[in-house]
């Protein structure tokens, strides 16, 4: 699936990728700035989640509850320096929880990422708009 977007619609490209058959594990790929966090923030909108989402950049984990009860884990690795540490914070309990885990920047524990995933690669494009891949 491909799609590509303005920020004016994230929201409606959001619903498109949760229309999907999507796994628990949410793989989210790009260059800083292309849009991660922003693009995680309208899937947890469209899954209802109520509170107000934020980059967990320094937590390297936050927890919402979508509208129908599932709990939502984010990750945002970037900080991390090993996987051991990735490890030690326990990331392979919330990987096989069942819960839907979206996970930004990946490829800093790619040791530890479950073989059944889904990949979703955002990149920004000349005009501002992003296009959106999903595997």
């Amino acid at each position: 699936m491909e799609i590509t977007f303005s920020l004016a619609e994230i929201d409606h490209a959001a619903q498109q990728v949760l229309a999907k058959d999507l796994k628990n594990i949410i793989l989210l790929h790009g260059t800083m700035g292309a849009g991660k966090t922003t693009f995680i923030k309208a899937l947890a909108r469209q899954l209802g989640v109520k509170e107000m989402t934020s980059s967990p950049t320094f937590s390297l984990v936050n927890e919402y509850e979508t509208e129908d009860g599932r709990t939502l884990y984010h990750f945002d690795l970037y900080r991390l320096n090993s996987e051991e540490e990735a490890y030690d914070m326990g990331i392979d309990e919330y990987f096989y929880s069942g819960s839907l885990c979206l996970i930004e920047w990946p490829e800093k524990t790619p040791n530890l990422i479950p073989l059944d995933h889904t990949t979703i690669t955002l990149k920004t494009l000349p005009d501002g708009r992003r296009h959106l891949t999903v595997k």
